[in-house]
Formats: structure tokens, sequence, C-alpha cells
């Protein structure tokens, strides 16, 4: 490939790139055409896209975006960057869900790159077992409503306790009349 060539490819990595803050790296050898086929479908209806990229055309565009930390992750053999959804979370778990149904045991994650750091297989993998943004926003919904809601149970729990006695002592009252 001609410098010119490698420059063109470059600038549209680039430009597909610098809107996608983060991404897992994965390793697609030995994966057949049917497969990545099947697979790059079921992500699609998931919002995630697959691109194959050559390493050093990725590791140059990513210092050019600012992200020098990131070309770690495209050291040596094919590379393939999965991102979109709403978060890496959802990415990493839709991934490994869609390899898991399919029985793909090629494909094999060799890092991600989140919030300005790369990250190892080991820690890419770990993203996958994390609550992704919505649950995060259920757990915070709920620890900010317990508090209300004990309150509430207190104040219900006395009342109802106060209810008891009165209709205890007007029983009481009423066998005695």
């Amino acid at each position: 490939m001609s410098q010119y060539v490698k420059g063109l490819v470059q600038n549209e990595m680039e430009k597909r790139f610098s809107e996608v803050p983060d991404f897992v790296v994965v390793s697609t050898v030995g994966l057949d055409g049917i497969n990545n086929n099947i697979l790059r479908g079921k992500l699609k209806t998931k919002g995630i896209r697959m691109s194959m990229v050559k390493n050093a055309l990725m590791r140059r565009a990513m210092e050019g975006l600012g992200r020098p930390a990131a070309g770690s992750l495209f050291e040596s053999g094919p590379c393939t960057v999965v991102y979109g959804a709403d978060s890496v979370v959802d990415v990493a778990k839709e991934l490994l869900e869609c390899c898991s149904k399919l029985k793909l045991k090629t494909i094999v994650v060799r890092g991600a790159f989140v919030d300005g750091q790369a990250l190892d297989a080991q820690s890419a993998n770990g993203l996958s077992k994390m609550p992704n943004r919505a649950q995060m926003h259920g757990r915070l919904a709920a620890t900010a409503l317990a508090p209300g809601a004990k309150v509430a149970g207190a104040i219900v729990a006395s009342g109802s306790k106060i209810a008891g006695c009165l209709k205890s002592l007007i029983e009481k009252l009423e066998k005695a009349a």
C-alpha cells in the first residue's frame, strides 16, 4: 500500500473513531465467513459495529486523535474493533453473549479502551460482568428512594399500631357493655 493510500485510510479511521470514545478490541482469527456475518448481523441489531483494522494505521489514527494509550491494544495480529450501543459495558456484554449463543470459541477479547485508558484482556472481560448504565441508574434511584421509603414505612407502621390498639379497646369496651 502506498503512503498516499495509507494516509487516506488513516484519515478515514480518524474520522470514524473520532466519535467513538470507548471500544473493545478482539481477535477473530479462525472465524469463518458465515459465522462472521451472523455475528455482525446480531450485533448490528443491537447498534454495535465491528471494524477490522490494520494495526499500524490504527495506532497512527489513535495518536492523531490524542489517544496514544489505545495504540498499545494494536501491537500484533489481526484486530477487530467492536463499538457502539450505549456504553462499552453493553458492547462487551452483547459480544460475549452472542459468542456464547453461537458457540464461537475463536473470538478472543484482547483489550478495551475506556475513559482514556487501555485495559488488558482480563479487565476487558470484566466489563461484561459490570452493570450497564440503565442498571446503574436503577440502583441510584433505589438508593435515593430508600430513606424516604423507610420514613414512610415508620409513619404507617406507628399509625397501624395505634389503629390496632384503638380497635382492641373498642372491642373490649363493647364486650364490657
